[in-house]
């Protein structure tokens, strides 16, 4: 019973339904930043056999997780994850091209491009309500 009412606190009054507080989307851009530097650790840590990026990208893969998970009191799963995933690849593809000269072309432009516009597309359609 209590686990319901701490529920229906962290939910937005009716008046808010339609906006979920800044901090939401706050703490979605630190998870989508944890999700990339997650992943370029895993690049660095050479199948988990070095100890430092390994314990580094896994840091940063909790990390993301657990903000993602917060973020979800308060914006939709389909909002939150899309723009989470979609943030991660997007900017692990632009990173790697930039920080590491990984190659490229126009159709992974272009898929980049796509992934941006898919995330805006899901946010611009969905229901900005958690469903509280």
């Amino acid at each position: 019973m209590d686990n319901d009412t701490s529920l229906s606190t962290s939910c937005p009054s009716s008046g808010d339904a339609k906006r979920p507080p800044s901090s939401a989307w706050l703490l979605l851009g630190l998870a989508v930043c944890f999700e990339i530097a997650g992943a370029i650790g895993l690049r660095f840590s050479e199948g988990f056999s070095l100890l430092l990026p390994t314990a580094l990208a896994l840091g940063a893969f909790t990390l993301a997780l657990y903000l993602v998970s917060h973020v979800m009191k308060s914006l939709p799963v389909s909002i939150a994850y899309p723009i989470w995933a979609g943030g991660g690849t997007a900017g692990v593809a632009l990173l790697g091209v930039v920080m590491l000269g990984e190659s490229i072309n126009l159709l992974k432009l272009l898929g980049i491009a796509l992934v941006f516009v898919g995330v805006i597309a899901i946010n611009r359609v969905s229901e900005k309500t958690s469903g509280c």
